[in-house]
């Protein structure tokens, strides 16, 4: 017992030391762009920016940074469950026996890993999605929805003038982070023992109900931590978007800081609520780790 207490209270020592070297460092870093640089630090200008106070409804309302931030909301959200869903797909496909599937799969997956997402936003938005749109006839459809259907899309997805913009982010991203998903589905379900595919079979189960009852259950618990991880780099990565002017959190701060001329008060602003959003991630990608690991019992 005396051994654990010294354990824990020289953890408990470390931590303290850790916590204090970080604020004094801040401490430094704060006094140095203040005093070094003569900045002279505004922070009065950002809640103007997050809450306007509306005449004609009578009450606060989101603007332009808040506004940006559920953007980045939606748009994370759509990327990260099209990513997911490529991800599975061409996972499984990676599994397969069969060559051709083996070879579309990993030719998919080394062609977008090995291209930067800044050049994939550019060819899908340009060469791809543009076109595509005009063709499909999407921008005309959205435009035409009005009343509940309008409000509707305008509250899930983006505005009707925004919309190819923003299913271009969606993809790109999508895209993008689904080449990584893919390799760790593909480990998930390759990290399966043996025997278990041995053992289903010898049940007479077909593929499929093999891969829905056992495999991806089993390889699922494994890979939740990866996942975690590549669901908050999704949402890091929908800054780049910002480069076709969608108007998420990104964009919208580049907006503010080129009025005000605030640079350091708008993106320690903008750097605290993409942290807010990743921590969430963080937070109920732990619990469902638990709840998992919990339910395997």
């Amino acid at each position: 017992m005396t051994g654990v207490y010294t354990i824990k209270k020289s953890s408990v020592a470390l931590d303290t030391v850790v916590i204090v070297s970080l604020v004094l460092f801040m401490g430094y870093v704060v006094y140095r762009v203040s005093v070094g640089l003569n900045y002279h630090w505004d922070w009065g200008v950002i809640p103007n920016y997050l809450l306007r106070w509306d005449v004609d409804k009578g009450r606060w309302v989101s603007n332009i940074l808040l506004d940006g931030f559920l953007t980045t909301i939606r748009l994370s959200l759509w990327a990260v469950l099209f990513a997911t869903l490529i991800g599975v797909v061409v996972g499984i496909l990676r599994t397969r026996k069969r060559l051709l599937f083996r070879l579309v799969s990993r030719s998919y997956v080394e062609l977008i890993r090995n291209i930067p997402p800044l050049v994939l936003v550019f060819i899908f938005y340009f060469f791809v999605s543009d076109q595509l749109m005009l063709l499909l006839g999407v921008d005309e459809f959205i435009r035409s929805r009005t009343g509940q259907a309008g409000q509707w899309l305008f509250f899930v997805i983006a505005p009707p003038d925004l919309f190819s913009s923003f299913l271009s982010g969606v993809f790109t991203v999508a895209l993008f982070q689904g080449a990584y998903i893919t390799e760790i589905v593909r480990a998930g379900i390759q990290s399966v023992d043996k025997e278990q595919w041995e053992a289903s079979a010898a049940l007479g189960l077909t593929w499929f109900q093999q891969m829905r009852f056992i495999v991806l259950p089993l390889a699922v618990r494994r890979v939740l931590p990866p996942l975690a991880n590549e669901f908050i780099n999704t949402i890091k990565y929908s800054s780049i978007v910002s480069i076709i002017s969608i108007q998420e959190l990104t964009f919208q701060g580049m907006q503010v800081m080129s009025s005000t001329q605030r640079t350091n008060e708008v993106w320690l602003t903008i750097s605290f609520m993409y942290f807010l959003l990743c921590f969430a991630v963080s937070l109920f990608a732990r619990r469902l780790e638990v709840f998992s690991a919990n339910t395997s019992l």
